[in-house]
């Protein structure tokens, strides 16, 4: 059991560099992991990356209306 078990966390920019490192470990710790990225082949292809207990979210942070809808 991951220390991470159960638990849900959001990573903006989890498509690629310390996000995309980031979501990786966290799945491995046993959290269910949501990422988002602005472009949706390479949140398409993380996603993939990661495998399980991943949803990928299309969106920009800078963009409230992206924000509300997470």
């Amino acid at each position: 059991m991951g220390k991470l078990q159960g638990k849900p966390a959001v990573i903006t920019g989890g498509t690629s560099g310390i996000g995309f490192a980031t979501a990786k470990r966290f799945v491995a710790e046993g959290a269910y992991v949501f990422i988002t990225g602005r472009r949706q082949k390479e949140l398409d292809e993380a996603v993939s990356a990661i495998g399980a207990n991943v949803t990928g979210i299309q969106g920009d942070v800078a963009r409230l209306a992206d924000l509300e809808s997470l």
